[in-house]
């Protein structure tokens, strides 16, 4: 049984959001067949002088993917199969074309070999092209390829997360119902590392090496829903509010579960300062995570939310937009407004960027008259600063004679409403019963 007491901290940051699908897996006395075959084919082709085994990392190849098509690769790290001979290896590879979250280990029979280029001449080349470069070049070049979602991490930040997070520790999870393949790294004590798989309590988020493990961990914990106060409950949905200083273990348990679907998550050792307000779904055998929001208790920036995970079995669902729409109900509750841990994820500004556009243009599609961004900020609890930024992306804002001023023509805001979609579930506040935290005794 598994938390996260005594772990060492990792770098990261911001607010983001993830959701992410269940791959189902396949077997059969056919495939293996198949499996050999291509295994001699590959080593066939080594043999013939196609390419030196085994692959040193940093070799670029064609990999099959899951589409059964090749896509580019680049070998991130490799380890030799046990029971295989001198170059039988496995090889963790990037796909070029998608994010990290898809990295992940595969088999020499799914490479390629014809298509093997080596970085070796890139590096020589790279070297050579340095020595002619001033040391302020090289860190603007270096500032400039920065991975999409990434663009708030200098360059040298980017690198050391990038070089400590490049191997995907955990592959899957178990959490309820549901078995769920993991996106990222997550820093795990060293002991549950070479655990392919790790089940999760789904109640205390207690996790073990083993099934059997959580069985009789099952039987004997007598959670059925988070530790927490109940603060909003309507239809099948609750959120729980869970104080992180009462309640340390599993708020440092959630923390582990998050990165591993959360690519520069901070992980907040320290999680008395924090509050987590956990989603659920609920039925006969209890409330069932689906997702959650932390916030700092006292947040000089004014941030109301840190940290937001839609878990993969519910993404599609109108979660995450529903979580959005909970923290900003709980400024509106402060009387503050509020605005998200920066930075934020490629996919937590899509989802801020889409919140942000209904609301503001519901109101002005509403409101007849002129209205302020100071007007716009008190009746939503979102920070002017945000306001602005959707206003001008949309060519919603000019700038006149000193100030700005919003130009909400009936069709172009219906238009840019089409195209944010869906708002997701709403939160009925009257079902909200709960007090701001400076409050309590």
């Amino acid at each position: 049984m598994g938390s996260m007491e005594g772990a060492k901290a990792e770098n990261g940051g911001g607010a983001a959001v993830a959701v992410v699908a269940c791959n189902g897996g396949g077997g059969g006395g056919e495939n293996v067949g198949r499996r050999g075959k291509a295994a001699a084919a590959a080593a066939a082709a080594a043999a013939a002088g196609t390419a030196a085994l085994p692959l040193e990392v940093g070799t670029k190849v064609m990999c099959r993917w899951r589409d059964q098509k090749l896509h580019p690769v680049k070998v991130i790290e490799r380890r030799k199969i046990s029971s295989g001979g001198a170059n039988d290896y496995e090889y963790y590879v990037h796909y070029t074309e998608f994010n990290r979250r898809l990295d992940e280990w595969v088999k020499l029979e799914q490479l390629d070999l014809d298509t093997v280029e080596s970085d070796i001449d890139e590096k020589v080349e790279d070297k050579a092209t340095s020595l002619k470069m001033t040391r302020h070049q090289k860190r603007k070049i270096d500032e400039t390829h920065v991975e999409q979602g990434h663009e708030e991490l200098d360059a040298a930040s980017l690198r050391e997360h990038e070089e400590f997070t490049k191997v995907k520790n955990i592959a899957k999870i178990e959490l309820g119902r549901y078995e769920i393949d993991t996106w990222y790294f997550s820093p795990f004590p060293p002991e549950y590392n070479d655990s392919p798989k790790l089940y999760f309590c789904e109640f205390c988020l207690n996790f073990m090496k083993r099934k059997e493990q959580l069985q009789r961990h099952m039987r004997k914990c007598d959670l059925k829903h988070p530790p927490g106060d109940e603060i909003y409950r309507s239809g099948t949905l609750s959120m729980f509010e869970v104080d992180g200083k009462k309640n340390k273990v599993y708020g440092q348990n959630l923390c582990y579960l998050a990165k591993l679907f959360l690519d520069h998550k901070t992980l907040y050792y320290d999680v008395d300062l924090f509050l987590f307000y956990v989603l659920c779904e609920c039925d006969d055998r209890g409330c069932h995570m689906v997702g959650y929001f932390s916030k700092e208790k006292h947040s000089e920036e004014s941030y109301n939310l840190a940290c937001i995970l839609t878990l993969p079995p519910y993404q599609r669902k109108g979660y995450g937009k529903f979580l959005i729409a909970f923290s900003y109900e709980l400024s509106k509750k402060e009387g503050k407004v509020g605005t998200p841990e920066r930075p934020l994820s490629d996919l937590g500004l899509l989802s801020y960027r889409g919140y942000w556009t209904r609301v503001l243009l519901e109101i002005l599609k509403k409101h007849k008259s002129n209205i302020s961004i100071k007007e716009l900020s008190d009746m939503t609890a979102i920070k002017a600063d945000d306001i602005l930024s959707t206003l001008q992306s949309l060519d919603l804002i000019q700038y006149r004679k000193g100030q700005h001023v919003i130009c909400a023509d009936p069709k172009v805001l219906d238009r840019h409403l089409k195209a944010a979609g869906r708002g997701g579930l709403e939160v009925d506040v009257s079902k909200l019963i709960w007090t701001p935290y400076k409050e309590q005794s």
